[in-house]
């Protein structure tokens, strides 16, 4: 069953929701119970009885109807609905022919349904009207074989009925909110440890696709390096002969592009080598321009600026170099992509209060907030060919570097990216314990 928006959820976890379908099924079994007797078994005139269980019904559907739309049917006014069945039950008697009706022990059903309704005071409410209103029915009417015991303990029963059902509906809430509480903490666990299962899954997916490149980097550089020695060789050996100046000049020029495309492949060979693990003192300026060593082939890079502003005289950082260039690498291809043609792209770092803060800031199109909330999660990603991976990577990294990493953009306006590190404010040259030396 649907139901609207502005009505209160009336899932299982709601006590009064609950409590007040057991309550419907507690009514309508006394209305079943009392028109039978009414009809069946009393002596009684059943026309008076038929017209008050009638009266009855009514108010039961009505309930029913509210507890099918998770409602309490006037569930703000409690004393007033146990008051008004204290006197039907008393009129029902009164009808029956007095305090010996079996119609009493429907007194019991209103203690209990207040139990488990309501709260323990109006449950001694309850409790209370219903003996004042058996008393006044003793009183009067008056039936021969009627004992003052028999009211006496008519009103024990009722006292006792208020009590056990009050003890065991509180135990009832109580286990039920241990219950509540272990789910809730159940829950917490397992969406911890899917969400750890995640990330490392995408740390490994990670891993294996930056091994599969570098694999292909190496492939590439040795391929194309070994005709490249060949040539480069041929061009040397054309050096040496008397040549005529344009010639030379040619060959001059040939030889400065083999050297610039050795210079590139050795660059692929330094990126495709296995990631090195040990921690060392790092210069935050070497580690970004080796990440802009290696950006600037990418082909987003064309028809942008890509510059550094790190000092060379920033104290420096302990780290696993290999892990650093790749955070600022990540960083600076997602900026790259945020840009369009004549975009910028800055890299800036300075020391303060013994920290090294770096920023990666372009002036592309932003991000606006709710992107902002998902930024560093695993496969979140808004680019149409991303893998959702570089942030989340970025993250752990600096996180393992004892650093942070925030965003702040603004639609429009452009992106900053803002990491902090711990600085090494020892003197460069004092060796590091459980460090491995590494030549800055």
């Amino acid at each position: 069953m649907s139901h609207p928006p502005s009505e209160p959820d009336p899932s299982p976890a709601r006590w009064d929701v609950a409590a007040e379908a057991v309550a419907v099924k507690i009514r309508w079994f006394g209305l079943v119970v009392g028109y039978l007797y009414a009809n069946v078994v009393t002596d009684a005139d059943p026309v008076p009885l038929n017209v008050l269980l009638s009266l009855g019904f009514g108010f039961t559907v009505l309930d029913t109807y509210q507890s099918w739309r998770g409602r309490v049917f006037l569930g703000g006014l409690p004393l007033l609905v146990s008051a008004l069945e204290a006197a039907y039950i008393v009129l029902l008697c009164y009808l029956d022919g007095g305090p010996d009706s079996p119609f009493r022990h429907f007194s019991v059903l209103a203690v209990v349904c207040a139990a488990i309704r309501y709260s323990p005071a109006v449950t001694v409410w309850t409790c209370g009207v219903n003996c004042v209103g058996y008393a006044v029915l003793y009183a009067a009417v008056p039936v021969y074989g009627t004992s003052i015991t028999t009211l006496l303990f008519t009103l024990i029963v009722l006292g006792w009925v208020a009590w056990a059902a009050v003890s065991l509906v509180r135990l009832l809430r109580r286990v039920g909110d241990e219950l509540s509480t272990v789910n809730a903490q159940l829950e917490a666990r397992i969406a911890e440890r899917s969400r750890q299962l995640q990330e490392s899954q995408a740390q490994v997916l990670h891993q294996e696709k930056m091994a599969a490149f570098g694999l292909l980097a190496a492939g590439i550089a040795h391929e194309v390096g070994n005709p490249l020695t060949a040539v480069s060789t041929i061009v040397q050996m054309l050096e040496r002969r008397d040549l005529d100046d344009h010639t030379r000049e040619r060959l001059g020029l040939v030889t400065a592009q083999l050297t610039r495309i050795q210079g590139t492949l050795r660059e692929l060979v330094a990126f495709s080598r296995p990631a090195s693990d040990s921690r060392g003192r790092c210069s935050l300026r070497e580690v970004v321009d080796e990440a802009l060593g290696i950006a600037k082939y990418y082909k987003g890079v064309k028809g942008r600026e890509v510059r550094s502003e790190v000092p060379a005289d920033l104290p420096p950082m302990v780290g696993v170099r290999d892990q650093l260039v790749q955070v600022f690498f990540n960083l600076v291809l997602n900026a790259i992509d945020a840009t369009g043609k004549g975009g910028r792209v800055v890299i800036a770092a300075e020391h303060d209060s013994g920290k090294l803060i770096a920023t990666v800031t372009d002036d592309g199109h932003g991000i606006d907030a709710a992107q902002r909330e998902k930024l560093f999660r695993p496969y979140f990603t808004t680019k149409k060919h991303g893998t959702g991976l570089g942030l989340f990577v970025t993250r752990k990294l600096v996180d393992a570097h004892g650093g942070t990493v925030a965003c702040e953009s603004r639609p429009g306006e452009g992106t900053t990216f803002r990491l902090e590190f711990p600085a090494l404010t020892q003197n460069p040259g004092t060796a590091v314990p459980g460090l491995a030396e590494v030549v800055v």
